[in-house]
């Protein structure tokens, strides 16, 4: 009886063993996607809030597909916070491929920064720095979110200013 104990509880640590050393592998093995900031584009505009739509180009280093199932995202402008959280997403980049994916984003300008209310504006008549930093969830079993971070300058899509 102690034996098939004493067996069971070495084959439950092997097979824990086993299973936490694929999800290494896997995440040794995964390359994560760049992704950048295409185009921030102004939606609508009132006292209150903001609507902003974000796209970003994501490009696939791996050889195989990239599921993607939510998206985390920090966005700066300019060196000041812009927007960042999180959303479900369903997408797929192909294998060595590129894809792109865009989130809609409601915003206070007036009561999150003064100041980033001059850069939006300023954005749309000239382009302004951004960095850009988060996770892309895939729907691959064992793998760990995949990080990005990616540095370059935009400048908003707009009529409303």
């Amino acid at each position: 009886m102690r034996t098939g104990i004493r067996t069971m509880a070495v084959g439950v640590a092997l097979l824990s063993g086993a299973l936490s050393g694929c999800a290494t592998n896997l995440e040794n093995l995964i390359s994560s996607p760049k992704v950048e900031l295409r185009d921030v584009q102004v939606m609508g505009l009132g006292f209150k809030n903001q609507t902003f739509l974000l796209s970003f180009d994501v490009s696939n280093p791996n050889p195989f597909p990239i599921p993607v199932n939510y998206v985390s995202y920090g966005i700066r402008l300019d060196g000041h916070r812009f927007a960042s959280g999180e959303t479900p997403s369903q997408f797929s980049v192909p294998a060595g491929g590129n894809g792109q994916f865009a989130i809609s984003v409601d915003l206070n300008l007036l009561q999150t920064a003064p100041q980033l209310l001059t850069i939006v504006r300023q954005s749309v008549r000239e382009q302004v720095t951004y960095e850009l930093e988060g996770e892309l969830g895939v729907d691959i079993p064992l793998t760990p979110p995949l990080s990005y971070r990616s540095t370059g300058s935009i400048r908003l899509s707009s009529d409303a200013f």
